[in-house]
């Protein structure tokens, strides 16, 4: 049988390292933030690539227990006191293109219009414009754009995007993701960035594959998850979670 192969860590009786790095020098002067970025990257991440990491992380660790992946942790706590992993698994399963899976989605949607420009930012206005018309006419949504809560306006976006733009990080992934914002904005109505596409634009300009758009989310969401499960253990009674229920099908037979 051919050995497991993995460029991520390597493990030993005398060492453990990652990506090349020593694990116990990462523990001494690293910060977990480094740590993600490297398993995920090929290299620890600068200071300012760490800020923009450290800020993805915080804006989506958790939006509330109406979130999906929170109801669903929050629901599986109570019917399950024995096992947090059972509710944190139940919280991950929600995780798809309609929540959360959306950063991944808009990084490969920016990457195809960036490549078609030709990485030209004077084309970028036109290439949106042609991207937001043939959505439109497939009656499809953008991902990336428009949020349940944050109707007008997603306010970490501008925070992610100053912190990039202070850091000398924002590039043709942050100027596509505007570009279509105006797109939509003169072509169907105004439509802010939410997290997602804010994330998507920001993973693009640092060279991550579209994958980890929706991979991140999950790691900064499981935070939120395990605070939304210990809260549920222990401040809740067991099966305190119970839905009305309306039944509508055939009279007894």
């Amino acid at each position: 049988m051919d050995p497991l192969r993995t460029a991520i860590v390597d493990a030993g009786p005398t060492h453990l390292r990652v990506r090349g790095h020593d694990v116990l020098q990462l523990m001494q002067r690293a910060t977990f933030t480094d740590l993600i970025f490297l398993l995920h990257h090929t290299r620890l991440p600068t200071p300012e690539e760490r800020r923009l990491i450290d800020a993805i992380l915080i804006g989506g660790a958790d939006h509330g227990p109406g979130a999906p992946s929170c109801a669903a942790a929050r629901l599986a706590a109570s019917g399950n006191r024995q096992s947090p992993s059972a509710a944190v698994a139940a919280g991950v399963a929600t995780i798809g293109d309609e929540h959360g899976g959306a950063g991944a989605l808009c990084m490969e949607l920016l990457a195809a219009g960036i490549a078609r420009a030709h990485g030209d930012v004077t084309r970028f206005d036109a290439e949106a414009a042609r991207i937001v018309d043939e959505a439109r006419a497939r009656q499809q949504r953008l991902p990336g754009f428009g949020h349940r809560v944050h109707a007008d306006i997603d306010p970490r976006v501008a925070v992610l995007f100053a912190l990039a733009q202070d850091g000398g990080l924002a590039g043709d992934g942050i100027a596509f993701a505007r570009a279509l914002e105006r797109a939509i904005a003169d072509r169907i109505k105004p439509i802010p960035l939410n997290i997602d596409g804010a994330l998507a634009a920001i993973l693009h300009d640092l060279g991550f594959p579209p994958l980890v758009g929706k991979l991140l989310f999950i790691v900064s969401r499981v935070a939120g998850l395990s605070a939304e499960i210990l809260e549920e253990y222990t401040r809740e009674k067991p099966m305190r979670i119970r839905f009305d229920v309306q039944y509508d099908g055939p009279e007894p037979l």
